[in-house]
């Protein structure tokens, strides 16, 4: 079985962070992730995915993340219930993240929308908090592996998962 998610979307507002009873850190964000299609006005549709994140990750994220910016999640979807002060019974779908990529600095985001994408090979990814790794991990390595000029890759059959 697979429970795996990659959105890539803009964040409507700052991170919320928060801290439960013991002191772990817990940010929630909603992500704007365009629809691949136009509505019948010709106008661009967004779905409107909540993100929650924990431990470093959830710090660095409220740290660095602000509103409009245009952020990458790889995670997975989890669906919780719980009964409302009516007692109405309350299903609420989301997105626990345990990679978040930054794909514009700061300074893009400040002087508007670059839309060039030229600014994500700058940018981190910060990872943890959803597997119990309370580690801050950085991905340095900016380099395509599939940039070797149409050369052949050596992998051997060992290394394939079929």
């Amino acid at each position: 079985m697979l429970n795996r998610v990659i959105l890539i979307g803009r964040l409507t507002k700052d991170p919320e962070l928060r801290y439960t009873p013991s002191g772990v850190a817990v940010t929630q964000f909603t992500l704007a992730v365009d629809r691949p299609f136009t509505a019948q006005g010709g106008e661009r549709e967004a779905d409107f995915i909540p993100v929650v994140t924990w431990r470093q990750l959830a710090e660095t994220c409220a740290n660095y993340l602000r509103k409009g910016r245009l952020t990458a999640v790889e995670g997975r979807i989890q669906v919780r219930n719980y009964e409302n002060n009516e007692g109405k019974r309350v299903y609420v779908t989301e997105v626990i993240a345990d990679n978040v990529r930054f794909l514009e600095s700061n300074r893009d985001n400040n002087g508007g929308n670059s839309g060039s994408g030229s600014s994500t090979r700058e940018e981190p990814s910060y990872g943890g908090g959803g597997r119990g790794n309370n580690n801050f991990q950085r991905n340095n390595n900016n380099q395509d592996p599939f940039s070797d000029d149409g050369k052949p890759i050596d992998i051997s059959d060992d290394d394939l998962p079929f």
